[in-house]
């Protein structure tokens, strides 16, 4: 656990300083990694980034008016509003993995099959959990 702590800080610390550098919080920054993905109701962005669904309103708010996301409807239900990535969030998040040098200088040590073998752990551990 403790080799889990010390990688998981040593990420951290990388994000933060590739979001800064992009003048994002790391919350801003998170929520475009989320949105990455695909998009997001807001209370389905709000449970995956573990924080209150007020605060993901503000950290969408300031997104949207720097044109990184934008707000849709909902397709079966308009009132459910959608956070979707706009071609200059993804350039953001792509500037933001380029320029996690710590983290990705750490993957590059491994190889394919290492690092192959690493992924598989990871979900392992942390998405074939049984539902709670």
């Amino acid at each position: 656990m403790e080799l889990l702590s010390v990688s998981l800080g040593v990420f951290y610390g990388d994000f933060t300083v590739a979001a800064a550098s992009e003048n994002l919080t790391a919350s801003q920054g998170k929520a475009l990694t989320v949105l990455r993905r695909g998009p997001a109701a807001m209370r389905a962005l709000a449970e995956t980034m573990a924080c209150d669904a007020s605060n993901v309103t503000g950290i969408v708010d300031r997104l949207e008016k720097r044109g990184l996301v934008r707000r849709e409807a909902g397709a079966s239900d308009r009132r459910v509003k959608n956070v979707v990535l706009t071609a200059e969030g993804e350039r953001v998040t792509d500037a933001i993995r380029a320029r996690m040098r710590a983290t990705q200088d750490g993957l590059d040590r491994l190889g394919d099959e290492d690092r192959d073998r690493l992924r598989t752990l990871l979900e392992r551990v942390f998405l074939d959990r049984p539902a709670a």
